[in-house]
C-alpha cells in the first residue's frame, strides 16, 4: 500500500463510519417535544456533530491500523485476494 492507497482507504473508511455513527443516540424533536416551525417532526433535537466528528476519526483510525497492518504485514495478499475471486466463479 503506497500513500495515496492509504489516505483513500481511511477517507473512505471515515465516511462509511460517519454514516454509521450519525443516527447512534440521535432523539427526533417529536420525542424531545420542541418540534421547531418549519421542520419535520423526525429531525434530530439536538446533533452533537462535534462528539460524532470525534468517533468517526477515532474509529476509523482503528480501522485504517487493522487493515494496514494486514496489507503492509503480508498477512493478506494480491494473491489471496485473486483466490478468494475464484471462489464464486
Amino acid at each position: 500500500m503506497n500513500l495515496t492507497g492509504g489516505i483513500v482507504l481511511y477517507a473512505v473508511l471515515w465516511f462509511l463510519t460517519l454514516f454509521v455513527v450519525l443516527p447512534l443516540g440521535q432523539r427526533s424533536q417529536q420525542d424531545a417535544g420542541e418540534v421547531v416551525p418549519g421542520t419535520p417532526a423526525g429531525a434530530p433535537a439536538d446533533l452533537r456533530l462535534r462528539r460524532k466528528l470525534i468517533w468517526t476519526s477515532l474509529v476509523a483510525a482503528l480501522l485504517w491500523g487493522l487493515i494496514a497492518w494486514l496489507i503492509l504485514g503480508g498477512i493478506v495478499t494480491r494473491a489471496d485476494l485473486e483466490q478468494l475471486d475464484r471462489m464464486f466463479r
